[in-house]
């Protein structure tokens, strides 16, 4: 695993504790430039932030609070955001303040920048790499992918089965693993839909004649799909007060590889708020060249080619 971790995945390990123990311990890890992590407790009227450090305080001023804020293009919220928030940072210098007390300088923009040379800049398209969700829109989600950096991950990215927002999979804070699925201009795009299986690998969980739970994802006039996991769905026969985001318990009437296709009855409907699940992944490697969703008996073929 990478030495770059998305935020918040460093601050509890006995490493980064041990080193916010002592002050003598941090003096250490200024000589170094070694990486570490502490919670945001304030940010201040200038948009500097205050942290947590235990021992003593530490500040991170806002030029150095993200990498693109000293040449205004990354907007103030990325800093103003971390406040009750882990941050990375290396420590720069130590000061005293008016009241004798010993300051901490930090930055995160030299955290993250080191973070962006040695480690985000060396992926490549295909890779698969952890990350953390960082915020949600209803055009994709966010990602902090090390050290803050952050990637998007489209909506259509996220799953087979189409979702209407984000939130519907993911919550902020949730610990996920990704595809980079391109590098243009340096900006990062991420995947999520083929790390989650493939139709056959799915359909292997569910058998004929069995009732199972599952959500109505669309209604249309020649049937209502019912998402059984987030990369399968099957078409059943329309009900009447059937709408989309019900749960459903339907009865699977055939599953057929050859036309990746499960017919379901719906037997009832409810209204209820789904909870979040953890993603199952059944890809484990570090690397995809190709993932092919289809089944090898299937007419159709649809894959995600990595290049």
């Amino acid at each position: 695993m990478t030495g770059y971790l998305p935020e918040g995945k460093l601050i509890n390990t006995c490493e980064n504790q041990r080193t916010l123990s002592s002050l003598s311990n941090m003096r250490e890890a200024k000589q170094s430039s070694k990486i570490l992590e502490a919670r945001a407790t304030v940010c201040d009227a200038h948009h500097n932030l205050i942290v947590d450090m235990g021992e003593i305080k530490g500040i991170i001023p806002r030029e150095e609070g993200a990498v693109g804020i000293k040449e205004g293009t990354v907007r103030d919220i990325a800093v103003i955001s971390r406040v009750n928030r882990p941050v990375s940072f290396v420590i720069t210098d130590f000061t005293v303040s008016d009241k004798g007390e010993t300051v901490a300088l930090l930055s995160r923009e030299k955290a993250q920048r080191r973070c962006i040379d040695n480690y985000i800049n060396a992926l490549s398209v295909g890779d698969v790499v952890p990350a953390r969700i960082t915020h949600l829109e209803a055009f994709g989600a966010f990602a902090d992918i090390g050290c803050g950096v952050v990637a998007l991950m489209p909506i259509d990215a996220i799953s087979v089965s189409r979702i209407e927002h984000p939130k519907e999979r993911f919550a902020v804070g949730m610990d996920i693993k990704a595809v980079i699925k391109s590098i243009e201009n340096g900006r990062i795009s991420l995947s999520h839909k083929e790390l989650l299986g493939t139709w056959q690998e799915n359909a292997d969980n569910f058998t004929q004649g069995e009732t199972v739970s599952g959500i109505v994802r669309s209604v249309e006039n020649y049937g209502a799909f019912v998402e059984l996991t987030p990369n399968l769905a099957g078409l059943a026969e329309l009900k009447d007060g059937v709408k989309v985001g019900q749960r459903a318990s339907v009865y699977i009437k055939s599953i057929i590889p050859s036309k990746m296709k499960i017919k379901l009855i719906i037997i009832d409907t409810f209204d209820s708020e789904a909870l979040l699940e953890k993603p199952k992944y059944y890809y484990k490697g570090e690397h995809i060249d190709e993932f092919v969703y289809s089944p090898y008996t299937c007419e159709k073929y649809i894959a995600t080619t990595f290049s």
